[in-house]
């Protein structure tokens, strides 16, 4: 049977690789998105321009669409701001989640796919984390991510809300080039641009407690990433359903290991430079994926190298 989702942000990098997901699986799309980052071009199925904590405005897209559920990716993701602008965070990622959630309660709406981080992880010293590892975030971000799970797992148990809370590790590459990553916050975006410009890519720290002495993390392509959306309505089928899933691939690469790959793609021969370290970033977050591996069928089918590929060739096809 054909449903309908709201997809907020869905005109954003990640957004509207999720919206065409859930479109090809048959299912109909409304994206809520304000535009501050995303673009119009990428929307999939009808765009609602807005502020997903306007609760009058989303009340009425939820009634007018007879929407099935709701994929909440709409909030600020940039770890260094977050650190300067913290109320600013608090308030677009926890603030408008409060006003969303208030309106799908009054509207009858009961599922709920939202876009957490692996950031709530925090400085973990595990080789790799699980979802039952403690939540101690080291940036505002990552806090309001924590608040985020809070909030739905807190509705769960009052309304009977169906969740699953999808902790996103490093997400790159692109699924198609009209897709690409515009923003200049992730490191594989960041690294690629610093080598069309002919600049060296920037190493914030080579002082950490990790093999190469920069920070490890777990990359994910973003098509993948996509998918697992998918799998995750399916979850939630069922009433009660609810569940907390790392999105991952198990595997942890450094910054010079993404450096390195970039460069063999790019051709360039650029020498990195290491700068100091940015506040809020933990030393390695690598994903246990058993969870997800489990529960779902999904499976990831990119490796870094094939993220970078993608990435790159969405660069130079603008």
């Amino acid at each position: 049977m054909t449903e309908t989702w709201l997809v907020t942000g869905g005109a954003g990098y990640i957004g509207s690789h999720v919206a065409r997901s859930v479109v090809a699986a048959g299912h109909d799309v409304v994206v809520l998105d304000d535009l501050s980052t995303g673009l119009a071009s990428r929307v999939e199925g009808e765009l609602v321009v807005g502020d997903c904590g306007d609760g009058a405005l989303v009340r009425d897209v939820l009634t007018r669409h007879r929407v099935t559920g709701v994929i909440h990716l709409a909030a600020g993701k940039a770890v260094e701001e977050s650190v300067n602008q913290p109320i600013a965070y608090y308030r677009r990622n926890v603030t408008a989640m409060v006003e969303l959630l208030a309106a799908m309660a009054d509207t009858g709406v009961d599922r709920i796919v939202y876009s957490s981080s692996a950031a709530v992880y925090g400085e973990t010293q595990a080789a790799l984390v699980t979802e039952d590892d403690p939540t101690v975030p080291v940036s505002p971000y990552g806090e309001t991510k924590v608040v985020g799970e809070w909030l739905v797992r807190a509705q769960a148990r009052a309304v009977g809300l169906r969740y699953a809370a999808l902790r996103y590790f490093n997400v790159a590459g692109a699924g198609s080039p009209e897709l690409a990553d515009t923003t200049t916050t992730n490191l594989i975006p960041l690294v690629l641009q610093a080598l069309e410009e002919g600049r060296a890519p920037l190493i914030f720290g080579d002082d950490y407690p990790t093999p190469d002495g920069t920070c490890v993390r777990d990359y994910i392509h973003v098509a993948d990433l996509a998918r697992a959306h998918v799998d995750a309505i399916g979850l939630l089928a069922e009433p009660g359903a609810g569940a907390t899933l790392n999105v991952g691939t198990g595997v942890g690469y450094s910054v010079r290991d993404v450096i390195s790959v970039a460069l063999e793609v790019t051709g360039s021969d650029i020498k990195a430079e290491v700068t100091p370290r940015r506040p809020g970033d933990p030393p390695q977050v690598v994903a246990d994926t058993s969870r997800i591996l489990a529960a779902t069928p999904w499976r990831p089918e990119h490796d870094l190298r094939a993220m970078v590929v993608s990435a790159w060739e969405a660069r130079q096809a603008r």
